[in-house]
């Protein structure tokens, strides 16, 4: 989370961002960690109350840097035992740069960009709201029942278990870059597609 950035212009992003990808996320459960900013308690609840007020997301709790120890419970602290189970994903705000690289076993947000040379390795899926132009790897354990959204797609490399993505050839008349669109990379037939989403895609879509 960029600290040079004027907080009301942070949540105003936040806002954009969630209810672009609404129809996406629909009502999963997820625990939030918010990195790169020191945030005060009424600042978070901001930033919460922006993600909830433009999507249907279930926000169970707020993660500090060490989960183990520092689990702020929002109003539920006699309600909920943070688990780090395969219903839980991690949200990790911030652009990827400088060769920095994310691992993780669970499916992982991010609110950002991943820049050229930078790399995100799940064990299960990826959701980039921002642009992608790294590395995704997500089924890292070998599942191809996976996959990996960005809202602007253009990967160095993408791999969803064993499967690597074959990039078509760039065909765009006059060299101008295509506009961007959200799109989805997921395995049918044992090749890795890359679509745009659309509701059609969203409301027939099985792993």
């Amino acid at each position: 989370m960029d600290a040079t950035v004027p907080f009301d212009e942070l949540l105003e992003a936040v806002a954009e961002k969630f209810r672009s990808a609404a129809n996406f996320f629909k009502d999963a459960a997820v625990a939030i960690s918010l990195e790169g900013r020191t945030l005060d308690e009424s600042e978070e609840r901001q930033v919460l109350d922006a993600i909830t007020e433009n999507s249907q997301l279930k926000v169970l709790c707020l993660m500090g840097r060490d989960e183990e120890k520092n689990i702020k419970f929002l109003g539920i602290q006699n309600n909920l035992t943070f688990q780090k189970d395969e219903n839980c994903g991690q949200f990790y705000r911030g652009t990827l740069r400088d060769g920095q690289s994310i691992e993780t076993e669970h499916s992982i947000v991010i609110l950002g960009d991943v820049s050229k040379g930078c790399s995100v390795y799940s064990a299960k899926d990826i959701v980039v709201i921002g642009s992608l132009e790294g590395e995704a790897y997500a089924g890292a354990t070998g599942n191809n029942h996976h996959f990996v959204v960005a809202l602007d797609m253009n990967p160095e490399k993408l791999r969803i278990g064993d499967l690597h993505y074959i990039q078509p050839g760039k065909s765009s008349k006059w060299g101008l870059k295509p506009k961007s669109v959200p799109k989805i990379a997921y395995t049918y037939n044992g090749v890795v597609q890359v679509e745009p989403i659309t509701k059609e895609l969203l409301d027939n879509f099985t792993l």
